[in-house]
């Protein structure tokens, strides 16, 4: 792909991006020279993930529901209009939902984590990627998990739905590999953000059991998060796509 297809200047969109791995990789973007945009439920937690990135001009916070699709139409129209045509897109909001055994889970809860955590991927690329595809260059990111490769005990939903991302990753990198648009993955084992303390506080026990899963015996960090991610939204990322990348300290070899 011909380098004076690059935006300049590129223009990210960080889903769940008021905290969290979201918020890192939002750092790292706007550390390399983008302009990011946060979407994030939270419209207190996109007031102070702009003041702690403290970029200026080039931060734009949008309350966004990632699973409603009006809400999702809304932040890409105000996005370009203030930033630009989004050339990069990290998907990274998500909810842990229950900790619950499986004949315990409700039916109510279930939807909600695949409607974040799954629709709100999709809804995400569809509002995103056609221009990206009529340029000729994009960079797509999504967020799965190890639980969506080896299962989580009591977490049914979040399991199956990070699972789904994977799906959607494969199925959406090749149907554009040709396009110039790359979609890639990223399937973390435990990295220290907010959703990691609340599913503690949830399950203890559980969360102690995953953490012994990994050999190099501590959790990840935010910022080897955003390394992986600012990679994947790179130039230098050309010949890979449809591929979820671990993230989890040894935990995944396959």
């Amino acid at each position: 792909m011909s380098d004076n297809l690059v935006p300049n200047p590129r223009v990210a969109v960080v889903t769940g991006g008021a905290s969290g791995l979201g918020l890192a990789a939002a750092r790292r973007l706007l550390s390399d020279g983008m302009r990011v945009a946060l979407w994030d439920c939270s419209k207190d937690g996109l007031h102070r993930a702009a003041e702690q990135l403290d970029g200026g001009e080039n931060v734009l916070v949008c309350q966004t529901d990632v699973g409603d699709v009006s809400s999702i139409e809304h932040a890409a129209d105000r996005t370009r209009g203030v930033l630009g045509d989004a050339d990069t897109v990290l998907a990274a909001a998500g909810i842990a939902g229950h900790v619950l055994p499986y004949v315990e889970y409700p039916l109510d809860g279930w939807h909600e984590v695949l409607r974040i955590n799954l629709t709100g991927v999709h809804l995400t690329c569809r509002a995103l990627v056609p221009a990206m595809i009529k340029r000729g260059w994009g960079r797509v990111i999504t967020v799965s998990s190890m639980a969506g490769k080896e299962g989580n005990p009591r977490q049914i939903a979040y399991a199956s739905a990070k699972a789904g991302i994977m799906g959607f990753t494969k199925s959406l990198g090749k149907e554009l590999a040709r396009t110039g648009v790359l979609v890639n993955g990223i399937a973390p084992t435990l990295v220290q953000s907010p959703m990691v303390d609340e599913a503690d506080l949830l399950d203890r026990e559980a969360m102690d059991a995953l953490r012994a899963k990994i050999p190099m015996g501590r959790l990840g960090r935010p910022e080897e998060f955003a390394a992986l991610a600012a990679w994947l939204a790179s130039p230098e990322c050309s010949f890979t796509t449809g591929m979820t990348f671990d993230l989890s300290g040894g935990r995944a070899t396959y």
